[in-house]
């Protein structure tokens, strides 16, 4: 398989489905932005020890590779996604269980953090703020488009799992917190 196309050139992209839009479009913006976000999840995957933080991330990360695949299907949303591009409402509870554990091991929030700590802490941090901004693109899609509510329930989840991840990465490690 050839990586190039040279269908792109002119600053077009093909979404599923077949449909061409300017790859300035508000949906490839969206699916861009996630994209984006995996990347730098993966990022705080390197940076973490083998764990059931790590699991769960790759987890998220596959998700993210869902949702993405969902953002970028152009088809109407009558038609059946394929199996691995299934977005159930259980991928929200997952990060909410998520959210209940690692925060049962934090001391409670009295004032804003600084975002920083260890390097782990720190990536964890900067994924939570590509996750809020691939929300913000999602919403202005939503505001233009059928976006399912999941989808916008499971990115604003996501950022909160971010920060207590961060939290928790910082505080096993004796990293602490700087109050702002």
């Amino acid at each position: 398989m050839r990586i190039y196309t040279r269908t792109g050139d002119a600053g077009e992209t093909t979404l599923l489905g077949g449909r061409r839009v300017r790859k300035s479009a508000l949906r490839v913006e969206a699916y861009g932005e996630l994209d984006e976000l995996n990347a730098w999840l993966g990022l705080a995957v390197a940076a973490l020890p083998e764990s059931s933080t790590v699991n769960l991330l790759t987890e998220i990360q596959r998700h993210l590779f869902a949702l993405s695949a969902r953002v970028a299907d152009a088809r109407d949303r009558g038609e059946t996604p394929p199996e691995k591009a299934t977005f159930p409402e259980a991928h929200v509870t997952l990060l909410e269980r998520a959210i209940d554990l690692a925060g049962e091991t934090l001391p409670p929030l009295k004032t804003f953090v600084i975002p920083g700590g260890t390097e782990a802490g720190a990536r964890l941090h900067l994924a939570r703020t590509v996750c809020r901004r691939a929300e913000r693109r999602l919403v202005a899609l939503a505001a233009q488009e059928d976006v399912p509510p999941v989808f916008l329930a499971y990115l604003n989840r996501l950022s909160d799992l971010l920060f207590v991840l961060a939290r928790a990465a910082n505080h096993q490690a004796g990293a602490a917190e700087r109050p702002w």
